[in-house]
């Protein structure tokens, strides 16, 4: 029976696999593949290249068989065309040179009658990806861009995009192309027109004005993921062209947040849950400052538009059928119009689409709940009716359960609260005890929201008190004591809003002492008692049998719990009345005793503190009068009085993790601003745009002069604008003084006495293993090929298949290289403008990133200022705070190190008196939370308030990692693969040298020139240490192909090393093409740091 079993499945797994090629995966080996690929029959070479495609499919390597291959490229067959482009596609970046022979046969398939033969060929010119073929790609997408064919034009659209990381200087050209395509008919080339938008020129939003409408009407027939492309291109086009709707959502005043909570709630107050407008508008567009008012809390009448304007009402029209998408994404597009641009009235059109939304899959629910928490602490009323659709699933994961308790508290009612709180009885019986936790809590924020039922909430919170103490007594469950944790917290909260008023629930909390073993819980207890010691009249009678009963448990006590009986004891003192004084200083001093001899340093430096600070300690000590210290009395009492009974936190302290980024976006879900995040545009921008393209030639130009004038926490390396934004005219003279002035500071010496000069190597190895080795030294680098170094007109001819003049002469290797390691460079850091003075009656403040690293903390930046008085009068009390730490006394904020804090800025000092024309340096240690988006900065003079963003650079959150040459090969080995990222760039630096280079130094090795010219460029903008420079050794003194630099550095934030490595192709008398390239196991971090490192050699 076993056997017929057996052989039947046998059987019917055959026969499942007959008529596909799934036997290929079997053994693709077994046939001759090189004799297959040489036959006259289509289908021997479609099984060779079936097999071929299997073995790269399992990670084989036959990139041995591609002349074989590539010569089919020419057949006729649809489908042996098609897997010969599959396979060019794979192997041409390691096969170059024979790819490029197949180039001619691409341009004669663009030419073919069949439209999927045009449009497979065009795909693999563009897929090749080789800088030598990127002109003729542009030709060829010009070309195709007016295809009768709509898939023909459709894949032009997405070569568009790989063009853009080719030709960037090609820009005008590919803007163009855009151009046509955007007046295309056919829906699917405009979606794909959409998205080369977005790679060519996200920024050139007056293309968009001429297409429109179009755009408006073509968008419901787009396909789904385009839909939400160009749902975002022209939502910021109608804000940059008209502004945001002065009636919309989050300006509605019925919207303000008095009206949203209780009686006692103010705006900006986080006991309601809530998010202010002004917070949303300060996260959704960038030159957030200048779209404000003088008050900065209404935005200004200039920058807002009617709800009845033309596209605005044409803008929501065509959006508004998406909100029934089958497409989740679709849906959370449009609904993010409608949030920004709808009149409220029509904004409940919303709710039904996202609700629906809610029953799709467990990840889409996650997000579309991620940003309905968003809607509903700007407007509750939103959801208040569907409260129900919130309700706690069995089969939800933790993080939307977690979601789903937030936006309850949110949405809570005097009408709806009883049905939640019966929800919530429930939930307190799940067995997942951290989202009981969270349901406790969740239940103090509906009390503080709704205080009717504060009384209700505090016994259930008491009872829950009691029960959990009572089981964690008798049994030990895990996560029990975190719920009889938050329990208590919550009772906390609660008790803080009103405590006379709340006084039997302190006391019932305090007998339970004897009861609650917990740690935590214990410790919350001691501290409600001691802040609350002299409140009401039931308090203060048992306050001395509290403190006899916690100085006899003292020794018992763990860490926390001593800490707190210590700072109760304190407390209770102060507040004390003559008639219990004595009594008190008796069981302080027997308490400061017990931890005077405590094994924790922390309670016996407490001890010592509390003892020190308090008079009544300090007799009871020292035994002895202290009459002749009574002038300090009052200080010590003053001090006393402001650590221990100072001036509390707000009730509910506001998270880090708000979900303040555009609905919609990855930053979003990941709570921070993700790579690519753009804030939308400033309202009404377009007529500044138009100004600054009348000015330029060609749209290419105008692209740069629009992201220049950016100051949004979008990424700017590429173009460099945020460091290149500083006027040139104005400042040149304080510029130059300041980088002298820095150049002394910031020298950067690589001198070592016992090092020589010159090392020479590999010079025993001869000619030809010399190309070996360098040739598999620069594959391993970067992608080139070898008619990179081919004139164009050389590259045409060979492309003709006409011979070519044979360029292994030029191209010959030296068989000796000079490394530089010894020699000395100075650092001048690009000043920036912070504060410009025409702005702050005279102040000018610049900034210029230093490489020293923090004593404070490893992820603070530190920062050089310039302070300099140009007015004729004097300045004074200028310092400088951070926006952020605005809301806390401290200024600080919660870091990825768990409980640690990182200050937001550290001042070194402040500057009390700035004459007129006096300077001043001050040192400022920034911690910046992205390495894209600026700190906003306050600066204080005279008593007023200047605005200032303080742009991070990227290439200062690294610190110089010292190593040789050797043990930065080993670790650039251990980084290869997907820990590697290059890019190509232009240098032109070296060429004003050479022009200023007089009769005297004829004989300068220009060489050695460009390499200490960008060695000094990259050592003046990163802070990097120099491994080596390495030159070959050439008999062509103009030469400066394989010019290598090494650099190292180590992140600021993980620790983890950084290695740049720079190879430049050329020669000396024209702008070398150089190629970047990047190892580092943070990702996101090394492709930022690439574009940054290729901005500072660009500009």
């Amino acid at each position: 029976m076993f056997g017929l079993q057996a052989s039947g499945a046998a059987a019917s797994w055959v026969v499942g696999r007959m008529g596909t090629d799934a036997h290929l995966y079997d053994d693709p080996d077994d046939a001759s593949i090189p004799t297959l690929l040489d036959s006259r029959f289509d289908a021997d070479k479609l099984d060779a290249l079936k097999r071929l495609l299997a073995l790269i499919a399992q990670g084989v390597d036959v990139a041995h068989l591609f002349p074989q291959v590539v010569k089919n490229v020419a057949s006729q067959s649809l489908e042996v065309k098609k897997l010969v482009y599959l396979y060019l596609l794979h192997y041409a970046e390691k096969r170059q040179n024979e790819a490029l022979l197949s180039i001619n046969i691409f341009q004669k398939d663009l030419s073919d009658i069949n439209p999927l033969v045009r449009a497979w060929a065009l795909r693999t010119m563009a897929g090749i990806r080789l800088h030598v073929v990127a002109p003729l790609v542009l030709v060829a997408v010009k070309k195709c861009a007016r295809d009768p064919s709509a898939y023909v034009r459709k894949c032009t659209a997405y070569a568009l995009c790989k063009l853009q990381d080719l030709i960037p200087e090609e820009t005008a050209a590919l803007e163009e192309t855009v151009d046509v395509l955007f007046s295309d008919n056919s829906p699917g080339v405009v979606g794909a027109t959409a998205v080369a938008f977005n790679s060519v020129c996200p920024n050139c939003l007056p293309l968009i004005s001429k297409h429109f409408q179009r755009l408006c009407e073509t968008l419901p027939d787009i396909e789904d993921w385009a839909q939400i492309i160009l749902i975002d291109i022209i939502l910021r086009y109608v804000i940059a062209r008209h502004g945001l709707v002065k009636d919309s959502s989050i300006f509605a005043s019925s919207l303000s947040l008095e009206s949203q909570g209780s009686g006692n709630s103010v705006p900006g107050n986080g006991t309601c849950g809530t998010i202010s407008n002004i917070t949303l508008l300060h996260n959704y567009i960038e030159e957030y400052s200048g779209c404000f008012d003088r008050e900065g809390d209404k935005i200004s009448s200039s920058s807002m538009t009617s709800s009845t304007n033309n596209d605005v009402v044409l803008l929501l029209k065509c959006t508004s059928p998406l909100l029934w998408s089958r497409n989740s994404g679709v849906i959370l597009a449009a609904a993010s119009v409608h949030w920004i641009m709808a009149p409220v009235e029509q904004l409940k059109r919303i709710v039904g689409p996202i609700l629906f939304t809610l029953r799709s899959s467990p990840d889409a629910t996650y997000v579309m709940l991620g940003n309905i928490l968003v809607f509903s602490k700007t407007d509750p009323s939103l959801f208040a009716l569907f409260y129900e659709d919130f309700f706690i699933c069995d089969s939800d994961p933790y993080q939307t359960k977690a979601l789903k308790l937030e936006i309850l508290t949110n949405i809570a009612t005097e009408s709806s609260i009883p049905a939640i709180f019966e929800e919530f009885q429930d939930y307190i019986k799940d067995p997942d005890r951290r989202f009981v936790a969270d349901t406790v809590a969740a239940i103090a924020l509906c009390a503080q929201k709704l205080p009717s039922i504060t009384t209700t909430c505090l016994e259930g919170l008491l009872s829950l008190v009691f029960y959990e103490s009572s089981i964690c007594k008798s049994v030990h469950i895990d996560g029990e004591d975190a719920v009889l944790v938050q329990a208590i917290l919550s009772i906390k909260a609660i008790v803080k809003t009103d405590p006379a008023s709340h006084e039997k629930v302190i006391v019932r909390l305090v007998r339970s002492l004897e009861k609650i073993k917990e740690p935590a819980a214990r410790s919350l207890i001691i501290w409600i008692f001691g802040e609350y010691s002299s409140i009401g009249n039931i308090i203060p009678k048992i306050t001395p049998a509290v403190l006899k009963y916690l100085a006899w448990s003292f020794t018992a006590e763990v860490l926390e719990t001593k800490l707190q009986i210590l700072n109760a004891a304190a407390k209770v003192i102060i507040h004390s009345p003559e008639e219990h004084l004595n009594e008190f200083k008796k069981i302080m001093a027997y308490v400061i005793m017990l931890a005077a001899c405590d094994l924790n340093y922390d309670v016996r430096d407490r001890a010592r503190f509390v003892s020190r600070i308090l008079p009544h300690c300090r007799i009871d000590l020292k035994g002895k009068d202290s009459s002749c210290q009574s002038h300090n009395e009052d200080m010590f009492k003053e001090l006393a009085n402001h650590i221990f009974v100072g001036k509390m936190p707000s009730a509910y302290q506001v998270s880090n993790n708000y979900r303040i980024y555009l609905p919609g976006s990855l930053s979003q879900v990941v709570l921070h601003a993700a790579p690519g995040y753009t804030q939308l545009p400033k309202p009404q921008s377009m007529e500044l745009i138009h100004r600054t393209m009348e000015t330029t030639i060609g749209v290419g130009n105008s692209s740069e002069s629009i992201n220049s004038d950016a100051e949004s926490g979008s990424s700017t390396y590429d173009s460099g604008s945020v460091y290149d934004s500083e006027s040139e005219g104005g400042s040149s003279d304080r510029d130059a003084a300041g980088s002298n002035k820095y150049s002394n500071d910031a020298g950067h010496s690589f001198d070592h006495q016992n090092d020589s000069l010159v090392h020479v190597y590999d010079t025993s190895v001869d000619q030809g293993q010399t190309a070996r080795d360098v040739e598999e030294n620069f594959s391993s680098l970067i992608s080139t090929d070898l008619t990179e170094l081919i004139s164009k007109s050389a590259l045409e001819t060979w492309l003709d298949e006409v011979p070519a003049e044979p360029v292994q002469a030029s191209m010959q290797t030296s068989v000796a290289r000079v490394s530089l390691t010894n020699h000395s460079f100075d650092r001048k850091p690009k000043l920036h403008t912070l504060l410009d003075p025409s702005n702050s009656n005279g102040l000018s403040v610049l900034y210029a990133f230093s490489s020293e690293v923090s004593s404070v903390s490893h992820l603070l930046v530190c920062v050089d200022l310039l302070f300099e008085n140009v007015s004729t009068d004097q300045l004074a009390d200028i310092t400088i705070k951070s926006e952020e730490a605005a809301g806390s006394e401290d200024g600080l904020d919660q870091t990825l190190e768990g409980s640690a804090r990182v200050p937001t800025i550290v001042l070194d000092k402040e500057i009390q008196l700035l004459a007129p024309q006096q300077t001043a340096k001050m040192v400022l240690q920034a911690h910046f939370h992205h390495h894209l988006l600026p700190l906003k900065l306050t600066v204080f003079c005279n008593g007023k308030k200047h605005p200032a963003k303080l742009h991070p650079d990227i290439a200062y959150f690294v610190q110089p990692l010292l190593m040789d040459l050797n043990a930065f090969l080993c670790k650039e080995n251990q980084l290869r693969g997907v820990f590697e990222y290059a890019r190509r760039c232009t240098f032109k630096d070296h060429l004003q040298k050479f022009e200023h280079i007089n009769d005297s130094t004829e004989h300068t090795d220009r060489n050695v020139l460009v390499a200490q010219s960008l060695a000094s460029k990259i050592l003046s903008n990163a802070n990097v240490h120099l491994v080596s420079m390495d030159m070959p050794v050439t008999f062509n003194i103009d030469d400066a192909s394989g010019l290598c630099w090494r650099f190292s550095s180590e992140i600021l934030s993980t620790s983890n090393p950084c290695l740049i490595t720079i190879v430049a192709e050329g020669h000396t008398s024209e702008p070398l093409d150089l190629t970047a390239k990047v190892n580092s196991q943070d990702t996101v971090f090394g492709l930022n740091l690439l574009n940054r490192v290729v901005a500072i050699i660009e500009f």
